[in-house]
């Protein structure tokens, strides 16, 4: 990849990608008549100095921004109906997403909200609720700021409900965006913490994508690609950022993000409810769980671990080391490896267990996992 370059693909919806592509937004959207854009953020994203310089930029060249940042760190549903209500009543014509996974399905849940007028959950796609989807959205484009969900290429959203904090699925081909812009430079002041968490994330994305069960042989290359592009840049971008691992970075989670429409697994079972009951970094995680859901899905499986060990710059038939390999990446990342310190104590295991058994990830992992089967792993990473 020459960083020096400006790139144009489509998989599976247009993308922009490479240094300073966030300079073609104003030009885009003007070529498209989208001159009242619903601006959809987070609170901090909103106070940041490239935030300010893409509003600023955006009115000078005579296009008139709304900014929305009113959401949860993991959303619900009254985020995505206020921000449906700041669309309307400022009258915009086009959503911009700016920022990580959640400015992002929460301008993707808005942009689905704006005509089609059931019960948002009424959506979900758990429950069949895609045939609903049947409306156009408005123009779409995202902007992401992380290396991380890669929403920003995804045709789905995850809204939690405001009292149970259950999270739904919002899920239409529709919802793709029309057009991203890549900027590997938007993502340069990430924090570490931040920067690790999230492109563990990512990572978790490919391998899970890689296992599932289902068959989707593309989805496969793509996920090989993208965890070897994360593997040689992750620890360089936390620790020393610059733009070639910053971009490797942006890429790979964006390739996770395609992958992953072959499935899931049990480690995003072990992470979600982490997020619901503890309000736990989605990321962080994934990332103490990732060593132990891929220890347990190792036997039987020991060819794609291998495959996965060599992606990696593990060698050739390294699988049987590959957990090690991500135990200690967690420690180079100086992200923790035990549940016990992010606050998870043995009182919560058997709610975290009946919220992991209910998930609608594991359905997709290659050997399924029982009730019991989440309870020891929680208890294993304790």
């Amino acid at each position: 990849m020459d960083i020096q370059k400006k790139y144009s693909f489509s998989f599976p919806t247009a993308i922009r990608f490479g240094v300073g592509v966030i300079t073609e937004l104003p030009a885009y959207l003007k070529s498209h008549g989208l001159l009242r854009p619903l601006l959809v953020t987070d609170p901090l994203v909103s106070q940041l100095d490239f935030f300010k310089a893409i509003v600023e930029d955006l009115n000078a060249q005579g296009i008139s921004v709304e900014v929305y940042a009113d959401m949860h760190k993991n959303p619900v549903e009254s985020d995505v109906l206020k921000g449906k209500e700041a669309y309307t009543s400022t009258r915009r014509n086009a959503i911009v997403g700016v920022g990580g996974g959640v400015p992002l399905d929460v301008a993707r849940a808005i942009a689905l909200s704006i005509n089609h007028h059931r019960d948002l959950f009424d959506y979900d796609d758990l429950i069949g609720g895609d045939k609903y989807v049947t409306e156009p959205i408005p123009h779409l484009v995202t902007v992401p700021t992380t290396s991380g969900t890669g929403s920003e290429v995804g045709r789905s959203a995850i809204i939690a409900e405001d009292e149970s904090k259950k999270k739904r699925i919002l899920f239409s081909p529709s919802l793709l965006a029309k057009m991203v812009f890549a900027d590997p430079v938007l993502t340069m002041d990430l924090p570490p913490f931040v920067t690790a968490a999230t492109g563990m994330d990512a990572l978790t994305h490919n391998l899970e994508a890689f296992l599932a069960k289902n068959f989707h042989p593309m989805c496969n290359g793509i996920a090989l690609e993208g965890m070897k592009l994360i593997s040689e840049s992750i620890v360089t971008a936390t620790h020393k950022p610059d733009l070639v691992s910053r971009s490797k970075m942006l890429m790979g989670s964006m390739m996770g993000a395609v992958a992953f429409q072959k499935g899931l697994g049990v480690v995003h079972s072990l992470a979600h409810p982490l997020s619901s009951l503890l309000d736990t970094h989605h990321g962080l995680a994934n990332a103490v769980n990732l060593p132990y859901g891929m220890e347990f899905n190792y036997n039987g499986f020991e060819s794609h671990f291998d495959q996965m060990a060599y992606m990696m710059g593990q060698g050739p038939g390294a699988g049987d080391r590959f957990v090690d390999y991500l135990f200690d990446l967690n420690k180079q990342l100086q992200l923790p490896s035990k549940l016990g310190a992010i606050g998870v104590n043995e009182s919560h295991v058997d709610t975290l267990a009946d919220l992991a058994k209910a998930d609608f990830c594991h359905p997709n992992n290659p050997k399924p996992v029982s009730r019991e089967n989440f309870k020891q792993l929680y208890l294993k990473a304790l």
